[in-house]
């Protein structure tokens, strides 16, 4: 028996008609069904030096019917470097309903969930935020945190690397409200900031050795977690996507406070309580808000001209 498998690919992903703002909203809508998906911890092996191949399996609550693997990439050399796909399933018959291209997946859910928590746990009155590490991650939150932001005006104060700020400010300045700056040194990145977001992939060393500069009320989000491990041992809270995601740090059993974002977002627990609070929310990357994402545009999309696989199975018990 052959079964039709849809492919979604990059093109279609984007042009599905998705925006900034619903990203947040969904990546907020699948925080909330964490603990009644399915959610083994990624698997990861490594080819080579800092080359990985990420498995990310989940399976939504029983109402969606849906179940999703990521296969994620990052091959040094490769353009781009990080690369993903993912396979959807019907969970109730088993069937693959399609794979899709999750590059723009990826970018978007992850810039979703940083500009998710800077909305949840920013003092009440931030205004600053820094951003280091300026690929499509930095873009991909700025769009999210633009889109979701309420209040007041927004700078976006970058850290130079070669003329990386200069386009980002070229997208972002002037955009409802938003002010772009541009400084030369983490120092002045810092200087009387409210919030960090760091997406840089790789660090030798802290890039904050002093973590005292970084002022009472200060939200640090590193998007890749390299280069801040002593404000582990400092700041007042810590929450995270998944608990199996930062046990293993070197300190976490240091950790003054540690909490899920989910429990956050559920009314479990309290996130931030004083504008005096120095608070880090680590997100290392869930599956399901890949599968999720999936799932949404797979009901979304327009599938008419899209490309059909026919997957020849077997129908009922067969011998070898």
């Amino acid at each position: 028996m052959k079964q039709a498998t849809y492919y979604i690919g990059h093109s279609e992903v984007k042009q599905c008609g998705i925006g900034a703002k619903d990203c947040v909203d969904m990546v907020t809508q699948s925080f909330k069904m964490k603990y009644q998906s399915q959610l083994p911890p990624k698997i990861s092996i490594h080819p080579r030096s800092d080359d990985f191949i990420n498995t990310m399996p989940c399976l939504l609550p029983e109402k969606y019917g849906r179940m999703a693997v990521k296969v994620v990439t990052r091959i040094v050399g490769a353009e781009p470097a990080l690369s993903s796909t993912i396979q959807l399933f019907d969970s109730n018959t088993g069937q693959l309903l399609a794979i899709l291209d999750g590059d723009w997946i990826t970018a978007m859910r992850t810039g979703a969930v940083a500009a998710l928590s800077i909305m949840t746990f920013k003092h009440s009155t931030a205004n600053v935020v820094g951003v280091m590490g300026l690929g499509n991650t930095a873009r991909a939150t700025a769009k999210c945190l633009i889109a979701a932001w309420q209040g007041g005006p927004l700078t976006l104060r970058l850290l130079r690397y070669k003329d990386q700020a200069e386009q980002f400010a070229q997208q972002f300045d002037g955009e409802k409200g938003v002010e772009c700056q541009i400084v030369d040194t983490i120092d002045k990145l810092v200087d009387n900031c409210d919030v960090l977001v760091s997406c840089v992939t790789s660090a030798n060393g802290l890039f904050v050795p002093d973590e005292s500069v970084l002022k009472p009320g200060f939200l640090l989000v590193p998007v890749h977690t390299r280069g801040f491990q002593n404000c582990d041992l400092t700041f007042d809270k810590i929450f995270g996507d998944d608990r199996g995601h930062v046990c293993g740090f070197k300190y976490f059993n240091q950790f003054k406070s540690f909490h899920e974002f989910s429990e956050v977002l559920l009314g479990q627990v309290p996130g931030r309580e004083s504008d005096d609070e120095r608070i880090i929310c680590y997100n290392i990357g869930l599956g399901l808000h890949d599968a999720f994402f999936a799932s949404v545009i797979y009901d979304r999309i327009d599938k008419t001209n899209l490309p059909v696989l026919m997957i020849d199975k077997p129908q009922g018990k067969f011998w070898v």
